[in-house]
């Protein structure tokens, strides 16, 4: 006897992390601030958006704003390169501003998430959010080489900074436009349960520790140490590489259908302390885009009725949708308690 219904049912809850202990005190906070910027974990239970096209329509929502919050970024510093007349300044906005336009392909892939599924895409699009996170991880990765290979350029053959309070204005314009938007689209990633999209707010924050780089190599030059410019960009190379590793680790978990094992162990509890079910056999999840779907296999007591069979199986899905955060689908599998699944 098996039974496979599927259900759709609105629960509450978010994406969750485990938090190690850090210690107590100023250096256990300072710790803990430390792996918030460069490994972000999802702790927005309170405040989470979980029905599916609510959530893609906030991911689109916010690619949007933080766009234009880097373009609005990007013509400041388009600015302060007309009034500078530095060359190697605009090279750097127009890289800021190229960075900016990788929101556009998880703009797409927002979009091709709230499409129905077909015949032939099965489980929908919602795997479109990955593959815009690979993009990503792209993008870090390059701005890392790029880092990397100009501080050491600089270290070999130094270059003479100009206009220092230009470049310096520049560089603050840079690092506070692209943290405002890192800090947004982690946020509403760990609102709704996007791994692409703090990838992409990861990626802000990479190209905010290069205009911190340039910041501050300009105050090393007006202090007189010409060297602290591409010193401080190995610095930033080793920071973004700590980022890029955040973004793959995140990145290539949902592609692998990883999902923590609090997830796992939730789903267990509740489906054991469900009346009528004499032991769970398994349970898997996958991440489809931001949303999670289950399968779980039960057994139940083999003198219950067909109807009965099916009362318990639903209760179970009903119940595995609250007790798991971001479980949108769940096809559950009722069997007779000794029997064994063909």
């Amino acid at each position: 006897m098996s039974h496979e219904p599927r259900a759709v049912v609105d629960h509450h809850g978010d994406d969750h992390e485990h938090h190690h202990h850090t210690g107590g005190g100023v250096v256990g906070a300072f710790r803990a601030a430390v792996l918030e910027v460069f490994a972000p974990h999802s702790h927005d239970a309170s405040d989470s958006i979980d029905d599916a096209l609510e959530s893609s329509a906030a991911g689109i929502r916010a690619v949007k704003i933080s766009l234009l919050v880097l373009v609005v970024t990007a013509v400041a510093q388009i600015v302060i390169v007309v009034l500078s007349g530095s060359i190697a300044l605009l090279a750097d906005t127009i890289h800021n501003f190229s960075d900016a336009l990788t929101a556009i392909p998880l703009w797409t892939a927002f979009a091709l998430g709230t499409r129905t599924a077909t015949r032939r895409y099965t489980y929908g699009f919602g795997r479109a959010e990955d593959i815009a996170g690979l993009f990503v991880i792209a993008m870090i990765t390059l701005s890392a080489v790029i880092a990397g290979v100009e501080s050491i350029r600089r270290l070999v053959h130094p270059v003479a900074i100009e206009h220092v309070g230009w470049v310096a204005a520049a560089g603050l314009v840079g690092f506070i436009g692209n943290e405002v938007v890192a800090v947004y689209r982690i946020r509403i990633g760990r609102r709704i349960g996007s791994a692409a999209l703090i990838a992409d707010g990861l990626h802000a924050r990479t190209d905010g520790f290069t205009s911190l780089a340039v910041l501050l190599g300009a105050g090393g030059v007006a202090m007189g140490f010409p060297p602290a410019d591409p010193v401080i960009g190995l610095v930033i190379t080793v920071a973004i590489l700590a980022v890029l590793r955040t973004a793959i680790r995140d990145v290539f978990r949902r592609l692998m259908d990883g999902v923590d094992p609090a997830f796992v162990d939730a789903a267990e509890a509740a489906l054991a302390a469900e009346p009528g079910v004499v032991d769970v056999r398994s349970v898997r999840m996958r991440w489809i885009g931001h949303r999670l779907h289950a399968e779980a296999e039960l057994d139940i007591d083999a003198a219950v009725s067909l109807a009965e069979a099916h009362h318990i199986a639903h209760s179970a899905e009903h119940t595995l949708t609250h007790a798991v955060p971001r479980l949108s689908t769940a096809l559950v599998h009722a069997y007779p308690a000794g029997s064994h699944p063909r």
